[in-house]
C-alpha cells in the first residue's frame, strides 16, 4: 500500500510594524493562517492562497523555516515566514476574527496544541531549518 500523507503550510505573517497576523478559527481558536496544499499546487503558492482566503491579506513569502510531522495523524506541516504586502483584513468561513497582534498578545491568545511553539520557532532564525516529529 502506498503511504498517504497530508501536506499543509502555515505562515507567521508580519506587518510593517512587526505585528503578527492571526485568525480565529471556529474549532481551534486563535492561530496563524495556513492549510492543506492542493494537488498540483506548490507549497509556496498554497500558503499564499490560504492566507488570502482566511484573512484577506496578500503576502510575500520570505523564508522557509521548518517542518512539523505529526506521525499519528499522517500530517507534514511546513512552516514559513512572510510579510504582508496588501489586501484588507476580512473574515471567512475559516476565520471568525482576524487581526495583527504583538508577540506578547499572540502568545496569550494562541492556545491550540503546539502552535505557540511553532510561532517562536518560525521567528527564531537560529533554530532553522527545524524538523519536529511527534
Amino acid at each position: 500500500m502506498m503511504p498517504k500523507h497530508s501536506l499543509s503550510a502555515g505562515a507567521v505573517v508580519l506587518d510593517d510594524h512587526g505585528k503578527i497576523l492571526l485568525i480565529k478559527g471556529p474549532e481551534r481558536g486563535w492561530e496563524f493562517p495556513g492549510g492543506v496544499i492542493e494537488l498540483g499546487e506548490t507549497i509556496e503558492d498554497g500558503i499564499i492562497r490560504e492566507v488570502k482566503e482566511e484573512s484577506g491579506i496578500d503576502i510575500e513569502v520570505t523564508r522557509f523555516c521548518g517542518i512539523y510531522q505529526n506521525i499519528s495523524q499522517h500530517v507534514c506541516a511546513t512552516c514559513w515566514l512572510a510579510k504582508a504586502v496588501g489586501g484588507t483584513l476580512q473574515t471567512s468561513s475559516e476565520s471568525l476574527e482576524v487581526g495583527f497582534f504583538s508577540l506578547e498578545e499572540v502568545l496569550d491568545m494562541v492556545t491550540w496544541s503546539n502552535f505557540s511553539e511553532r510561532i517562536l520557532k518560525i521567528l527564531n532564525e537560529e533554530e532553522q531549518p527545524f524538523y519536529v516529529a511527534f
